[in-house]
């Protein structure tokens, strides 16, 4: 028999220090200010003074003095004064401030305090989420708890706010340095020169829409800017691929790598020592790029969001490809696929700000491109508008010699940046090496690009 007695644990709290708080705004109106950015009526711990602060924050909206009288009297407005005591439990406040000069360390010490809980609470809930064998999908749930804890991170005290008087020394520091090392990218570098004149890399927080035909190169060169962004630039990529499985990417990244024959490699018909050379230092390079794979079919948002999650924890995200958005699930099922698509480029573009990176994400175009020949334009993005609205830069591949017999075909495939929300559109051509399926870029014996005012998307 267990003769341990079941220990009442007390919630985290400082009572002195929330009394301090209230006392401290009583004696030095002004101080409300101080602290506002720090605590909110839910941080304090005692009913009462949740109510008191409420009424503080109310009087300092109107501009209306903070003291026992006008405190005690809206309290009695709202029915409360006898709940938090009367008018003695306020004179009571003002004579346990040590120093009001102190108020932001009193602040600090109740924030502490409250954040404390809302671990404790988020716990129960987290604990209650899984006994709830009603939900379906596991991931939803694994999500719910996500976002229980993230959203302690909202706590009053985490906001921060600049001035733009503020923000101008780091914009002119960003300015000098692009200066004095020109040509430097700002973003997330494609590993293709020419595309990154015209988008300075991906940027963060961008959702960028790469669109093609089947067929046409889309999974290859989002593999080709997924491997030089993170061989060459150590960037960690996340690849999402709903299509194809990671052995399949993994042999693409390989052959594009070594410049082996991609059917070679597939067959293991390799004959030369050169080439298994070749492998052999591919595979070195690769096994120490930071290249995560998840190739789920019938993706979510939700398990995708929680992936990411978890990698950023342990080795950080500066890239999220998604191959491709059509085929990924969505929170319910939908009636028209215009509905669907347009809830799959809001969720793409809400995951870009969320983790503060890049997401390239391909699409399929519709069929009118071929029925109406020549290049592919925005409307041809297929079943929703919403993805042109949504993305901050829409990208697609053409091919001229598309149908051409083998001996006519030049594979040369443009880029047509068709949307660039914060810089210019245009095209850039770029070779297709078949035997290796990689993508190279072609040199040309051109003077560098420079943008002139018209080229700008939005001018």
């Amino acid at each position: 028999m267990n003769d341990k007695k079941t220990k009442l644990r007390i919630p985290p709290q400082s009572i002195d220090a929330e009394k301090a708080i209230l006392g401290s705004i009583m004696l030095r109106p002004g101080a409300v200010h101080e602290i506002n950015d720090v605590v909110n009526a839910d941080s304090f711990y005692a009913a009462k003074h949740s109510h008191i602060y409420k009424m503080m924050l109310e009087l300092s909206s109107k501009g209306e003095p903070i003291d026992i009288l006008s405190l005690s009297h809206k309290l009695e407005e709202k029915g409360l004064l006898d709940q938090i005591g009367g008018s003695s439990y306020l004179s009571e406040l003002t004579n346990s401030v040590p120093a009001s000069t102190n108020i932001k360390y009193y602040a600090d010490v109740v924030n502490k305090k409250s954040i404390l809980r809302k671990i404790i609470e988020a716990g129960d809930h987290i604990s209650e989420l899984g006994f709830r064998e009603d939900i379906e999908d596991v991931f939803e749930v694994l999500d719910q708890a996500e976002k229980k804890m993230m959203g302690i991170n909202s706590n009053a005290g985490t906001h921060t706010f600049k001035s733009v008087k503020d923000s101008l020394p780091e914009a002119w520091e960003r300015l000098e340095k692009l200066h004095e090392n020109k040509g430097e990218l700002r973003g997330v570098p494609t590993g293709f020169h020419d595309l990154d004149q015209y988008l300075s890399g991906f940027q963060k927080s961008d959702l960028v829409i790469l669109a093609a035909r089947p067929s046409v190169g889309k999974t290859t060169l989002a593999l080709d800017i997924a491997r030089q962004a993170a061989l060459n630039n150590g960037t960690p990529t996340v690849i999402f691929s709903l299509e194809m499985s990671t052995q399949q990417l993994v042999d693409r990244m390989l052959a594009a790598q070594s410049k082996v024959s991609a059917w070679n490699l597939r067959t293991g018909n390799l004959s030369s020592e050169a080439e298994f050379s070749k492998i052999r230092d591919s595979l070195d390079s690769l096994s120490k790029a930071p290249i995560f794979v998840d190739d789920m079919a019938g993706n979510s948002i939700i398990r995708m969001r929680s992936v990411c999650r978890r990698i950023r924890a342990e080795h950080g995200i500066g890239l999220i490809i998604v191959d491709y958005l059509q085929l990924m699930s969505t929170s319910k099922n939908y009636d028209s696929m215009v509905n669907q698509v347009t809830e799959i480029s809001r969720s793409l573009k809400s995951l870009a700000k969320e983790f503060d990176v890049p997401v390239l994400a391909l699409s399929q175009l519709s069929r009118a491109v071929e029925a109406r020949g020549g290049r592919p334009r925005l409307s041809d993005l297929r079943d929703s508008g919403s993805i042109e609205q949504d993305a901050d830069i829409v990208m697609f591949l053409h091919r001229e010699d598309a149908g051409k017999d083998e001996s006519e075909k030049t594979n040369i495939v443009q880029v047509l940046i068709e949307k660039h929300r914060n810089g210019p559109v245009g095209e850039v051509d770029l070779y297709f090496d078949q035997k290796s399926t990689t993508f190279m870029s072609i040199d040309k014996s051109k003077s560098s690009f420079s943008p002139s005012p018209s080229d700008i998307d939005g001018f």
